[in-house]
């Protein structure tokens, strides 16, 4: 190790050295080393000129923090460190100064991860240390000093109640878009691309939500087999852009070119919120690449078995963070609010919160992560959305979480597939389109806190959803395990594309349903990314390790496909019209004082009793709705939606005698006569009173 080293500087030059942690540029120039290693030895500060590493141990060790003030390290430097310990991992302690680490505070990360045997395989029982260097093998943390001008960038704070989400991929949305320059394809500056911030526009989602951003790398298993991590939930820099994002390069320029992205979607009043992934780390597990965290602080960062020795695997990636430890938690919250204030989010989507909300190995929300969310000054305004379960004992807590949280609500995405298929009752359909004020209004929320949607990155788009009985994921290598067999889909006679063009209308007209029900429906409707054009991964239900053509969204569309965009900005449209559909409250209930702000009606022109809904055979129904506004506005909707496989003639009430059709999923206008709407199979109309 390196003592005494010309370029150190004063440690104690500033009293605050060790705060705040990473690599910073001072104002004079020097760069200011912090890194929380409690419990180790010492660490090395390492700086790469091309092959060659300088090694600077750093001198001062204060509140478990190793700090150094050091000069002569250019911005754009790349840089790792060692960490020096006991190795000693039948008690959590696996120091080992081969291993070249990642900064957990890097603001941007450069190189590839390359699993070679001889580095990153390991003996289960892990008697002896593997003292191979890992360096040329592994990421660089880069030296970063941004001074992007925001000028007048704000956010657009869209109310809940007014938000549509659009999931999508930074490298799929872009890769084959025809207007998209080919160096910036798959890249944040083509996501920012005047023609794509021109479809999201137009299409009338107002927040878009990027699947995961921060710095990933692939795991061992799929770089064997000559694959890659694609969806990026593998996380092992939570404060860096991913690299592989950028077109500008990956020396610190893909944080400026971030932002550019950042600031042309809120030119366009769009809010943009990332998908992050904090509850486990790329480390994986026994055998999983000592890369950052377990060369710092094993037994800190991670939940292990009560022995020191295995990890705790609630997030079925082989390791569990530890977000109830201090500073796992200071960590965490150090990341959310860089987003926040420095790279101008709007919002996070929580893969699996319920692990962070883990204290004692239970799910506790009122614990320090959950408190930490509510008492922060900067997060607690944004928007913040729960995915609400993990594979642990009890993780799944749809409607569980705080007032703060949104939910993505699986029961709505269900039960939606369910009806829409012919295979459910309307006993819980009727909750979730009204809000599913069953699982979020004992708690005082409202029906914004659903966040409803029938497909996401993580399943069947929603072609794939109306054309394949079965998943087929043999190109994932794994013998089609993966994925889930509960996709609740139908073909409708053939399984996969097909030329039947009979087969193909009721294709097309259940992918209307199915949208109209997500967006119309109250509460907040997530749209994923390449839907809104009948997108397919051909029958791929788990497409994370396919960064390819069953990925990426093919923009040459067919004619059915640009009038499904059409279709899909009109109902956004009348959503965005009508506050009947924009709910801030739930619905008044039948016994209540308050005058009924939704009516259900059967087809026979009756309102529908308590029989009507667990009757299996009952596949139609009416919603009445009318505006929830404290401006006033009048007027009420009648939407109808027939899952039967046959023509229902249903009989309108007395308000909607003479209704027009404001929207409707069939190929030709439903019928209606004498006051009885004869609606198509398989089909959905929304009426409007006079």
């Amino acid at each position: 190790m390196s003592t005494g080293d010309p370029r150190l500087a004063d440690p104690a030059w500033h009293p605050w050295g060790w705060d705040p942690l990473g690599v910073h540029v001072e104002p004079d120039g020097h760069v200011n080393v912090a890194l929380w290693a409690e419990g180790a030895d010492a660490v090395e500060f390492c700086l790469f000129d091309g092959h060659h590493e300088h090694r600077i141990e750093l001198p001062d060790q204060r509140h478990h923090i190793f700090n150094g003030r050091i000069s002569g390290v250019p911005i754009g430097a790349r840089y790792g460190f060692r960490v020096h310990g006991p190795w000693d991992p039948h008690r959590g302690k696996r120091w080992n100064p081969t291993k070249l680490l990642i900064d957990p505070y890097a603001r941007s990360i450069d190189g590839h991860f390359r699993a070679d045997p001889a580095v990153f395989d390991h003996n289960r029982n892990l008697d002896s240390r593997n003292d191979s260097d890992s360096a040329p093998f592994v990421p660089k943390s880069i030296v970063v000093h941004s001074t992007f001008d925001w000028g007048e960038d704000s956010l657009p704070q869209t109310p809940w109640h007014d938000t549509v989400i659009y999931e999508t991929h930074v490298r799929g949305l872009t890769m084959t878009h025809p207007s998209v320059p080919v160096q910036q394809r798959g890249t944040y500056a083509g996501a920012a691309h005047p023609a794509v911030i021109e479809h999201l526009v137009k299409l009338g989602v107002t927040t878009v939500e990027f699947l995961p951003v921060h710095h990933f790398v692939s795991e061992v298993h799929l770089l064997r087999n000559n694959l890659t991590n694609y969806w990026g939930y593998n996380t092992i820099g939570f404060f860096a852009p991913h690299a592989r994002y950028s077109s500008a390069g990956t020396r610190g320029q893909q944080v400026d070119e971030f932002k550019e992205m950042v600031k042309a979607y809120h030119a366009a009043g769009l809010e943009v919120v990332i998908d992050v992934v904090y509850n486990h780390t790329a480390e994986g597990g026994m055998d999983g690449p000592t890369l950052s965290f377990r060369g710092i602080g094993n037994d800190d960062y991670y939940h292990l078995t009560k022995d020191g020795f295995t990890y705790v695997d609630y997030t079925g990636c082989g390791n569990t963070l530890d977000a109830s430890h201090p500073h796992v938690l200071q960590m965490i919250l150090d990341s959310l609010r860089y987003w926040a204030t420095e790279m101008h989010v709007d919002g996070f989507r929580f893969d699996l919160t319920s692990t962070l909300a883990r204290s004692l190995h239970d799910v506790n929300m009122l614990g320090s992560f959950m408190s930490a969310i509510q008492q922060d000054p900067v997060l607690r305004r944004l928007k913040l959305i729960a995915e609400p379960w993990d594979v642990g004992p009890g993780g799944y807590q749809v409607g569980g979480f705080p007032v703060l949280w949104a939910e993505w609500n699986d029961r709505f995405r269900d039960t939606t597939r369910s009806f829409w298929r012919g295979t459910s009752t309307l006993a819980d359909l009727g909750w979730r389109l009204s809000g599913s004020a069953d699982l979020y209004a004992p708690e005082g929320r409202r029906p914004f806190s659903s966040i409803n949607f029938v497909t996401a990155h993580d399943g069947f788009t929603l072609r794939d959803l109306v054309s394949y009985d079965h998943k087929h994921n043999e190109a994932n290598l794994e013998d089609n395990r993966d994925g889930s067999d509960n996709n609740i889909s139908a073909n409708y006679g053939v399984e996969g594309e097909t030329d039947n063009p009979e087969i193909n209308a009721v294709r097309q007209q259940q992918m209307r349903n199915l949208l109209t029900t997500c967006v119309l429906a109250s509460g907040v409707p997530m749209i994923s990314g390449g839907d809104e054009f009948g997108r397919t991964q051909h029958g791929n239900n788990n497409a994370y390790c396919q960064d390819n053509n069953i990925s990426w969204y093919d923009w040459n569309w067919q004619p059915w496909q640009s009038e499904l965009v059409d279709f899909t900005a009109s109902v956004i449209h009348l959503r965005q019209s009508n506050p009947a559909f924009r709910r801030q409250h739930f619905f008044a209930e039948a016994n209540s004082d308050a005058a009924m702000d939704v009516l259900w009606w059967h087809p026979s022109g009756r309102l529908l009793v308590h029989e009507d809904w667990s009757d299996p055979g009952q596949l139609c129904l009416g919603m009445e709705v009318s505006n929830d506004s404290p401006a006033g506005e009048s007027g009420s909707f009648l939407v109808i939606m027939n899952a039967h496989d046959h023509v229902v003639e249903y009989r309108l009430p007395e308000p909607f005698a003479d209704a027009q059709i404001e929207l409707h999923t069939c190929d030709v206008s439903p019928d209606i006569a004498l006051g009885v709407a004869y609606l198509p199979p398989r089909s959905s109309a929304v009426l409007t009173t006079p």
